[in-house]
């Protein structure tokens, strides 16, 4: 079993996305104020290998990492406003994201939910 998924992977171009709930765009809702909307665009491309890549916040992700463990499946990575990173780890649940991001650099750590984006 080992040798036939081996083998087929083989053939598998290295930028490959992965067919998962938690891959493609997400509509990330950022707002503090109650009735002020603030959104912004999440692209999640998940590799076979476990890697992430796309955006956040306008930021390409770097560094990113996705599993699916205990019952759910969630991504860790870091973006960067040229000035310091932003760490962002989120989980699927349901048909939703929820996550968090922290910016050291700027003293916070900021919960956040996000739907499917079109």
């Amino acid at each position: 079993m080992r040798m036939v998924l081996a083998l087929a992977l083989i053939g598998m171009p290295a930028a490959a996305q992965v067919s998962n709930p938690l891959a493609g765009r997400w509509t990330v809702d950022l707002s503090s104020e109650p009735g002020t909307p603030y959104t912004k665009t999440m692209e999640l491309t998940l590799a076979p290998d476990g890697g992430v890549t796309g955006s956040f916040y306008d930021s390409e992700i770097q560094a990113g990492k996705w599993k699916t463990d205990r019952g759910r499946t969630c991504v860790s990575f870091r973006t960067s406003d040229g000035k310091g990173p932003y760490h962002t780890a989120a989980c699927l649940r349901g048909d939703r994201v929820e996550g968090q991001t922290w910016a050291e650099h700027r003293n916070f750590l900021f919960n956040w939910n996000a739907v499917r984006g079109d």
